[in-house]
């Protein structure tokens, strides 16, 4: 097992998989802490690189295009700070980074995993429930639905509809811009029978943003939608032979692996709420929607 232990966060690698733990320090961004540890299967990976700097270094994961919800989500618009595929690496540690690079190489070249896009994810994408308050409105996700509140700075024309619940079969497209100079970003749904190209100010399925601090945490909201929707290269159900389509698994399997990440979810909640990275507003919403679903 290879592992690096940095302020930046933890990274270990066993041969089959890394795990990616952000650390606690305060320059770790909120998106980082909040999305929590992930888990990258060897088969995901397309490469590794370490980049060496005067006093900090960066490791850096390429993932096969398709693989991640996330970067399917933000479309690789996520800033540096917020990419949960990078660690900063302290100079007397370059060592310790450069042994990671050759054990993961290793293992890819061992495995003969290849670096072409996958037509399925790879990852699970962010966990369940999930809630984020920026710009104009916040949204909620409980896995089937998606719930936008709207607050004072909300436009009138779009806050007059009232809150939206927009059912995931509904959905079938989902987008996160991040704010750049003097032009706003925005969380948008793409809803069956209601497209349109209002601008995210005016639409009543977008949430506006404006780049502050909580904003990037709306490209988690995405991803977890994006995750449950089809993956954009998968062959149409319709189109795949009856032998080709999966079983489902039994409904005890379903209910034991569901509570598991509900208890885990739990416990990420209370720990970010301990941290102060969620209000006790959010705390409490993100709360129920956990024990509504128990």
């Amino acid at each position: 097992m290879a592992e690096i232990i940095q302020r930046d966060g933890t990274w270990t690698f066993d041969g089959d998989a890394l795990r990616l733990t952000p650390g606690r320090d305060k320059n770790v961004s909120l998106l980082r802490k909040t999305l929590g540890e992930l888990t990258v299967p060897l088969g995901a990976l397309a490469g590794v690189s370490f980049e060496q700097g005067k006093k900090t270094g960066r490791l850096r994961l390429r993932l096969r295009d398709g693989a991640d919800p996330l970067l399917q989500a933000t479309g690789g618009k996520l800033a540096e700070p917020n990419d949960p595929y990078q660690l900063t690496v302290d100079s007397d540690r370059y060592g310790v980074a450069e042994y990671i690079v050759d054990e993961v190489r290793g293992a890819l070249l061992l495995d003969q995993v290849p670096s072409d896009p996958v037509d399925g994810y790879l990852l699970p994408g962010p966990s369940v429930p999930l809630s984020a308050s920026a710009g104009d409105g916040t949204a909620s996700f409980d896995g089937e639905h998606v719930r936008l509140e709207w607050n004072w700075k909300t436009e009138d024309a779009k806050s007059a509809a009232g809150t939206r619940t927009l059912a995931l079969t509904d959905i079938t497209a989902v987008e996160w811009h991040p704010a750049v100079g003097l032009e706003n970003g925005c969380l948008r749904f793409t809803v069956r029978g209601a497209e349109t190209k209002a601008p995210p100010k005016y639409d009543p399925n977008s949430v506006e943003l404006w780049g502050f601090k909580k904003d990037p945490l709306m490209a988690l909201v995405a991803a977890a939608v994006q995750a449950r929707l089809p993956h954009p290269t998968a062959p149409a159900v319709a189109d795949l032979p009856r032998q080709a389509l999966p079983s489902a698994p039994a409904p005890e399997q379903v209910a034991e692996a569901d509570h598991d990440a509900l208890l885990r979810r739990l416990r990420e909640l209370g720990e970010l709420h301990k941290e102060g990275v969620l209000t006790d507003e959010e705390f409490t919403l993100a709360k129920q929607a956990v024990l509504k679903r128990m």
